[in-house]
């Protein structure tokens, strides 16, 4: 079982009253677990207390109990009667599943909406794949992450479908720590930076089948590689 009592919190480090007022305790403490598992600090199969997450963090357990129901809500923590809360431990089925309903949905939602993205939105989405390239050179993993979660976010942001947004943004952390996890071992720097351009080259061709292939194949390779990986195949 991992203790969050053992360690000192670093959701108040930093924090001015101002960036404090803005996020819920809830926020604060689906942020923390999110966190810990970028850092590899919580791993797949470890248990999660709630009187525990509540007193390292000096709240009541109301709005711990609050963040366990979003962490569930996105997969990134189990429930079990009699046992609690657990990080999961996903199968490999399960992981490409995971990326493989990630491409469909962000294929679909740049296919009918890249048509509104604007030139300083195209360099925008350029300038974080040369981040990402940067990042991985350096060996920053969380820069690596992050870049590629804002160009992900930036490319499916134009789609008006409310109701894809949200399922493709639930399982966003979970495949970010899946691929904090392993990118090393999945792609070179270089990889990383061909495959987020051939995204933006499918962009300027304005061919909705060509875009929509493209963005769902960049998901379910990376998910056919990670499957593998935790096979140890």
């Amino acid at each position: 079982m991992y203790n969050v009592d053992s360690r000192q919190s670093t959701l108040n480090q930093g924090l001015s009253v101002s960036e404090i007022a803005k996020k819920t305790y809830k926020d604060h403490v689906v942020d923390y677990v999110y966190q810990l598992l970028l850092s590899g600090e919580l791993r797949p199969g470890d248990q999660l207390k709630e009187s525990l997450l509540a007193k390292q963090l000096g709240i009541s357990r109301a709005p711990v109990r609050e963040a366990m129901w979003e962490l569930r809500l996105n997969g990134l923590v189990d429930y079990r009667p009699q046992v609690g809360h657990s990080i999961p431990v996903l199968s490999p089925e399960q992981i490409i599943d995971s990326y493989t309903t990630r491409g469909v949905l962000e294929g679909y939602a740049v296919m009918e909406s890249c048509n509104r993205l604007s030139r300083r939105e195209i360099a925008k989405l350029e300038a974080l794949v040369d981040q990402m390239e940067d990042a991985a050179d350096k060996r920053n993993h969380k820069a690596v992450v992050e870049a590629g979660g804002e160009f992900h976010d930036l490319l499916i942001s134009k789609s008006d479908n409310g109701q894809l947004l949200e399922y493709a943004n639930r399982l966003s952390l979970k495949l970010n720590i899946l691929f904090f996890q392993h990118w090393s071992r999945l792609y070179t720097p270089s990889e990383i930076g061909k495959r987020h351009r051939n995204i933006i080259k499918s962009l300027t061709s304005k061919e909705a089948g060509a875009i929509e292939e493209v963005v769902r194949q960049h998901w379910i390779e990376t998910g056919s590689k990670i499957a593998r990986i935790s096979t140890g195949v």
